[in-house]
């Protein structure tokens, strides 16, 4: 019994480059909420720099896979996609059973801003401007630089501005340079 390549897809005509792209794709986003399931919630977070580079990485295994032309390289393609949800899965599991792990493998949030005032060394040692903390204070609705209690940059690489009276925990394990 002969088994079934790409040529299946042969006898759509001109058009069956694109409906090929268009089954292979379904067929790995597919897969992709599959694993998510099986993962849980936190499969597309970003709650940590890993997820959010496991998150560009399906994305872009996803789209090499609606584009291979033939079935191993398919497969290949989904499997990595495997791969990258064990990995992430088994990452999550050992931060969450070793502060350890966690500590070795995970960001620490950086405080930038204090009541008013740049934290220059700070904003220097994570690569962060003056002009980016300026805008993310104008899109967080304060009315004045001394409205701002502070600025954090997250483990995500999101930018935290706190306009109230900050309540100290909130800031707990936030590293000040």
């Amino acid at each position: 019994m002969r088994s079934l390549g790409m040529e299946i897809f042969a006898g759509l005509g001109p058009a069956a480059p694109v409906l090929r792209a268009l089954v292979l794709t379904a067929l790995a986003v597919a897969w992709t909420l599959l694993l998510a399931r099986i993962v849980g919630l936190r499969a597309f977070s970003k709650a940590t720099a890993f997820d959010f580079a496991a998150t560009i990485a399906t994305g872009s295994l996803i789209a090499q896979a609606g584009t291979r032309s033939s079935w191993s390289e398919y497969v290949q393609a989904m499997g990595a996609i495997g791969a990258v949800f064990l990995l992430q899965y088994l990452l999550a599991r050992g931060r969450t059973s070793s502060s350890r792990f966690a500590d070795a493998i995970d960001n620490t949030p950086v405080l930038l801003m204090e009541n008013g005032r740049f934290l220059e060394g700070a904003m220097k040692q994570t690569r962060v401007t003056r002009a980016t903390l300026l805008e993310k204070i104008r899109m967080s609705g304060a009315e004045r630089i001394e409205d701002v209690r502070a600025i954090v940059l997250e483990t995500t690489g999101d930018i935290a501005v706190m306009t109230r009276d900050v309540d100290p925990e909130l800031l707990e394990g936030v590293r000040r340079v």
